[in-house]
């Protein structure tokens, strides 16, 4: 049933050298800085130009170094003196620091700075103020037009945008709960902000969210004496959500137009395009039960529907996430669909007619980078069939020829020139830090630019290797495994399973360290084996793969985790009497799920910010994946962690953000009540100011509280 393949054995233990241990702030907050592969900083395309530019340290101090791409020769620098001296000879206050640029074309940049938009000549190292940008202290959620600089930005729950000279009311809403200019469906369908400029910077699309209707759900804050009461809307599975729609605001008139996207009201308004001539925008409505989505086209002049391009169903879900792409002609665009059970691409008529599928296989798009200048090639980054690695590619639009850019195995990031000669590479693999190169995208040229040293050389490391199980559908599952420092064959040692296995997540990739985290290594150094398995529902491995969850969260992921710890249990090494097992979000689920489902394998769990109950997580998510509580009442019975409490043998420690927003605090309290009421003992604490994810210096208290459990415990 278990195939086992060794694809990397990732960091080998090179004694002599490798001395030190990792502290807990190095493995926990120091991983995001000092101990990870450097970086070349602001690295970036110019516009309209195949030269490239970074920040690098020369001596003590900065310097803005721009190459050709074509020779990857210097053909340009500023250093942090020129700059200041360019801002006081314009009357500008100096900077400490190289400010966050935006390249205005192959010689000027700006950035912004004392409400002001400065743009500087690298060649003549003159600078000039380009406008005021003097938006008001609350603002937030600043969007900027490319071609004419209007600023689009929120103050509280409105909008309102900023033409260069004043700043103009776009809605003016009394109502807190109607929220303008601002991410909706609570960032599901790709969406991650709330406001679209047109192609020429004239119009702005936006959501408006009428929330007036959704429960008003309570997160205590507790700095302020009394503590006090903060509402939040919440719609929770099966509940009345909240109302969307789009509207259209011309930035010369001052008026807005709103789209007719009908009814019923509660729908899903995604994937907002804009046509090349700025007389439509297009976007992707999902019904709430999110099988059925339309492609609509509406006129922004009228607000009314022109058309619905075509539509997709699916017994299951459908999920799109990526707006369409036009070509430079405006004839034609591509569209990002999973309906052959991959995320691929395909081109269409701007009628709506289907050319052709552009790419197809087991494996699936990842990002679309873009488009040649001519519109004849796209160019995208892809996995492989083994899901793990991701190469970037090419399609050309007429022959459906593609060819792969980037070479070596591991994980290419790539950034795609204006043109389209050119993509700056960005490389990892398990066995190499970081490098940079830059390719030209016919082939003929690759240069590395840069490589990073390994941050972790000094330190005394495990063996880690990535491999596969076989689940008992016959699906490949990763798996991740780090051996002890000082590993002998000859004796037993605990070992704690990390886990998630949710949608949207993939645990183990072909980067550096196979995408874990140090803490790994930590626990390696103070003897423990730890193993990751992602089982059916992960990402990037198609929707068979993903959709094996559907309406029964936690039953097929659990048998997948057992298959990984059938595995450990055959492996001398592993003493099964000491396992202990962690997870957070969904993580923390399946570990709740597994301690009182599999009672007698772990030892110990740690489940983090943990939905314990599903009908109490909100709609968007919860809904694609298990219908409504109403509609699947045996799927949300199965999956009710609080049921099975009585089973509990090892022990359990909880942990929360007491402000968490995304699973509210009220699941682990649940959990806590059930375990009086049933006279079990767990463990539990709390982290005040902490919303889902324990950030900043307070991570390094959470992996110290989790270890110290598993020391304990193991």
């Amino acid at each position: 049933m278990k195939k086992i393949v060794l694809l990397f054995v990732a960091i080998a233990n090179v004694a002599f050298a490798q001395t030190k241990l990792f502290t807990m702030e190095e493995a926990v907050v120091l991983q995001r800085s000092t101990l990870a592969p450097a970086k070349l900083k602001q690295l970036m395309w110019q516009k309209n130009a195949d030269n490239y530019s970074f920040i690098e340290k020369r001596g003590n101090e900065d310097v803005l170094v721009v190459y050709a791409a074509a020779s990857a020769k210097e053909i340009n620098a500023l250093n942090l003196t020129q700059l200041n001296t360019a801002l006081t000879s314009a009357s500008l206050n100096t900077v400490k620091s190289f400010p966050a640029i935006q390249w205005l074309n192959n010689k000027q940049f700006t950035f912004e700075a004392d409400k002001k938009l400065i743009s500087v000549d690298i060649t003549t190292k003159k600078a000039k103020v380009e406008a005021s940008r003097d938006l008001g202290e609350e603002a937030a959620n600043k969007d900027v037009a490319d071609k004419t600089n209007y600023v689009a930005f929120t103050v509280k729950n409105n909008l309102f945008v900023f033409d260069g000279k004043e700043k103009l009311i776009v809605t003016n809403d009394a109502d807190q709960n109607i929220v303008n200019g601002q991410t909706v469906h609570r960032d599901e369908f790709g969406i991650h902000k709330g406001t679209y400029w047109s192609p020429k910077g004239n119009l702005l699309a936006f959501y408006r969210m009428d929330q007036t209707m959704v429960t008003d759900y309570p997160v205590i804050d507790w700095a302020p004496r009394p503590a006090k009461n903060v509402n939040i809307k919440y719609p929770m599975a099966g509940d009345k959500s909240h109302e969307v729609t789009v509207g259209i605001y011309n930035v010369s008139s001052g008026k807005t137009v709103f789209l007719k996207t009908g009814e019923p009201k509660e729908q899903y308004l995604t994937n907002i395009a804009w046509s090349n001539d700025e007389q439509y925008v297009y976007i992707a409505v999902l019904n709430r039960g999110q099988d059925h989505m339309k492609l609509n086209k509406y006129n922004v002049t009228t607000g009314l529907l022109e058309k619905t391009l075509f539509e997709e169903k699916h017994e299951k879900y459908v999920h799109p996430m990526h707006p369409m792409v036009f070509l430079p002609n405006g004839k034609q665009f591509i569209w990002q669909s999973e309906r052959d059970g991959f995320n691929h691409l395909y081109l269409y008529n701007e009628d709506g007619t289907l050319v052709k599928q552009l790419t197809k296989g087991n494996w699936l798009i990842t990002d679309l980078a873009g488009l040649d200048a001519k519109g004849s090639k796209a160019y995208y980054t892809s996995t492989t069939e083994s899901g793990i690695t991701r190469n970037f590619y090419s399609v050309d639009i007429k022959s459906g020829k593609t060819t792969r850019i980037t070479k070596g195995d591991g994980t290419h990031v790539s950034l795609l020139s204006s043109s389209g000669n050119y993509i700056l590479d960005n490389f990892q693999n398990t066995s190499v830090p970081r490098n940079v190169y830059v390719n030209s995208t016919n082939g003929k040229s690759s240069k590395l630019i840069y490589t990073a040293a390994n941050p972790i050389q000094d330190y005394k490391l495990g063996e880690m290797k990535i491999f596969t199980l076989k689940s008992e559908s016959g699906d490949d599952l990763y798996c991740r495994l780090y051996k002890p420092v000082d590993f002998d064959s000859t004796k037993k040692y605990p070992t704690i399973v990390y886990l998630y296995n949710g949608p949207s997540a993939q645990m183990i990739n072909n980067t550096w360290n196979g995408g874990g985290d140090l803490w790994f290594q930590y626990m390696a150094q103070r003897g423990y084996v730890v193993f990751t398995l992602d089982g059916r529902g992960s990402a990037n491995r198609g929707l068979a793969f993903e959709q094996a969850i559907f309406r029964n969260l936690g039953v097929n992921e659990m048998k997948d985790q057992m298959v990984g710890v059938d595995y450990l249990k055959k492996q001398k090494f592993v003493d099964a009497a000491r396992m202990g097992i962690f997870g957070w979000s969904y993580g923390g689920f399946m570990t709740t799920s597994i301690m009182t489902r599999y009672p007698d394998i772990f030892k110990a769990g740690v489940a983090g910010g943990p939905v314990i109950d599903w009908t109490y997580y909100e709609v968007m998510y919860t809904e694609r994946y298990m219908d409504t509580p109403q509609e699947n009442p045996e799927g949300y019975k199965t999956s009710r962690t609080i049921d099975y409490i009585d089973n509990l043998k090892g022990k359990l420690m909880l942990i929360h953000g007491a402000q968490d927003p995304t699973v509210v605090w009220q699941h682990s309290i649940q959990y806590l009540k059930a375990c009086v009421d049933k006279k079990k003992q767990v463990d539990y604490f709390v982290y005040p100011g902490h919303e889902h994810n324990v950030l900043g210096k307070d991570r390094e208290h959470l992996y110290q509280k989790v270890t110290d459990y598993f020391m304990q415990n193991l």
